[in-house]
């Protein structure tokens, strides 16, 4: 058994509004040069519908991830090095920008410089890539609100693996939404497809990432991604993705994208696996059976043997606490209400998915029932709108099973919680009926409703040092008095209050200035730069 860390990520899409928050805050912080324009590292997507970039689910036509051959062994679908040498300058499995979308911005100039007419002037498209006038007619998010529309829904690639059944009732879907970021897999396809070896996972926390340095831009890592959460910036010639925010994550500090998310819905936490069992697991001969074999391969922190491994192999005791403490584990293997995102394509994803179920109790109490009785949960379950079928193609290979249980997961919970709520004697039954105990119900109705920031991001420091005393008075720019960030002080904080590790966004305060910055003063004292120094006669 070799043990390794992989931090890891949980979203719980009853929870996710579709704003969009993230999606702009990691915009901001990761891809807001030239050469980026089109690139969104996390994109919220209304489901059913095409997804971004168009189809990426289509394996047929875009062929990334892998694929197991007569012999059992895995195989990348895109081909081997010699089928990957014989394309390396013309490579077709690639998105092309239509399937993305033209980035564009507005003429605003055109506002303030338009000669005086009868009529208003407007402030027209225009591409940032050529800058010429445009057309818009697809974007990041072009499917947001539209699922159940007939132009949107006819290619959606999950769609065509469910019954006709299904697709006759397209009109009664309901839609979700679905926050997508790199899976960072313990068997990441774009690694393995890499020509020039400059995409890698690193050995201490599993995060995926690219040496810019290393990179020729073969874009062979955009195709064999089967999520296609890798992208080429133009201007630099150099693949780019989602870094899970690794600079924040060092010092303790959540993912942008977790940091503001209106919701709340995302978990970070570590978990531990063992590395000798990857393969085996991404192996086995049925998809259906991955999902499984996938929770079977991560490891129980507060096994003896698991902790003498894993410090074996130099895993430190604060991480091993941070392990035993992971809401992630806690969803996925505990409470098992946390699927992977398409484990047929044989990655081992670890962003995980809590499956929806609000609109089962809406349907129930729209028809004059209790909506929150286990009993009328359960029956709904069996017709919820958005056919289980669905959902399982998202997450489970196919298999309802694992969806149903999940589902019967989180509606014993309400139907528990709602007689406690109440003032009422608890029903041990309900519970029980789940395979859970009455202790499991609650624990995980915190952890999925009122869980406190610490509880929900449990991330372990990669810096053993002392702090230095220029980022004391630095952190995230959001968690001012009442902002989502949800610190104690905020960026307006005094040095005593504590040691605060210092953030990625305003690493730049750190670098010497010529100016004071008032923003970053806390009020006390004259701090050197903020009067201009008296000049001697």
């Amino acid at each position: 058994m070799k043990v390794m860390a992989q931090l890891a990520m949980v979203m719980n899409l009853d929870k996710c509004i579709g704003c969009h928050t993230c999606s702009v805050t990691c915009k901001q912080a990761w891809t807001n040069r030239p050469g980026t324009e089109y690139v969104w590292f996390n994109n919220v997507e209304t489901r059913p519908g095409q997804g971004y970039p168009r189809t990426y689910e289509d394996q047929d036509r875009w062929r990334g991830g892998w694929i197991r051959d007569k012999k059992g062994r895995l195989r990348l679908r895109d081909g081997g090095r010699l089928a990957k040498l014989l394309r390396i300058f013309a490579n077709p499995r690639l998105p092309g920008i239509n399937d993305y979308y033209e980035p564009w911005t507005y003429d605003y100039e055109n506002l303030t410089s338009a000669p005086l007419g009868d009529t208003l002037p407007t402030a027209a498209p225009r591409s940032q890539i050529t800058g010429e006038p445009m057309k818009i007619e697809w974007g990041p998010n072009w499917d947001d609100n539209l699922a159940g529309s007939a132009q949107t829904m006819a290619k959606d690639p999950i769609l065509k693996k469910v019954s006709d059944e299904v697709k006759e009732k397209l009109e009664e879907t309901f839609m979700f939404y679905l926050p997508r970021i790199c899976e960072h897999c313990l068997n990441p396809s774009c690694v393995a497809s890499c020509p020039s070896g400059a995409m890698y996972k690193r050995s201490e926390d599993g995060i995926v990432l690219v040496d810019q340095d290393r990179c020729r831009g073969w874009r062979m890592c955009v195709s064999g991604c089967p999520y296609k959460k890798v992208y080429f910036n133009h201007k630099t010639g150099k693949a780019e993705k989602c870094t899970l925010c690794y600079p924040r994550m060092e010092v303790g500090l959540p993912t942008i994208c977790s940091e503001t998310c209106v919701g709340r819905l995302r978990y970070l936490g570590l978990v531990l696996y063992d590395a000798d069992k990857v393969l085996e697991a991404a192996s086995v001969e049925n998809d259906a059976d991955l999902y499984e074999a996938q929770c079977e391969i991560l490891l129980d922190p507060n096994d003896p043997e698991v902790i003498a491994a894993a410090k074996a192999e130099g895993i430190s005791d604060d991480w091993l606490e941070a392990a035993q403490r992971s809401p992630v584990y806690a969803l996925i293997n505990t409470y098992k209400v946390a699927l992977p995102l398409h484990p047929e394509y044989r990655t081992m994803p670890m962003v995980w998915y809590i499956p929806p179920l609000s609109p089962v109790v809406d349907a129930v109490s729209r028809d004059g029932h209790d909506g929150e009785d286990v009993g009328n949960l359960f029956g709904a379950i069996e017709a919820l709108r958005i056919p289980i079928a669905y959902l399982a193609e998202l997450f489970t290979a196919g298999d309802t099973k694992p969806v149903d249980d999940v589902l019967r997961r989180l509606a014993a919970m309400r139907s528990y919680m709602r007689d406690i709520n109440l003032g009422r004697d608890t029903q041990p039954h309900i519970p029980a009926s789940v395979g859970m105990t009455e202790e499991q119900i609650y624990e995980m109705y915190r952890l999925l409703a009122i869980a406190k920031y610490e509880e929900r991001y449990v991330i372990p420091t990669a810096y053993t040092g002392e702090i230095p005393a220029a980022a004391h008075d630095l952190e995230c720019s959001l968690s001012g008095d009442g902002g989502p960030g949800m610190y104690e002080g905020g960026p307006f904080a005094s040095p005593t209050d504590g040691p605060v590790p210092v953030a990625v966004e305003s690493f730049h305060a750190t670098r010497p200035r010529s100016r004071m910055n008032l923003l970053n003063w806390d009020g006390g004292g004259v701090p050197a730069g903020m009067f201009p120094e008296e000049q001697k006669q």
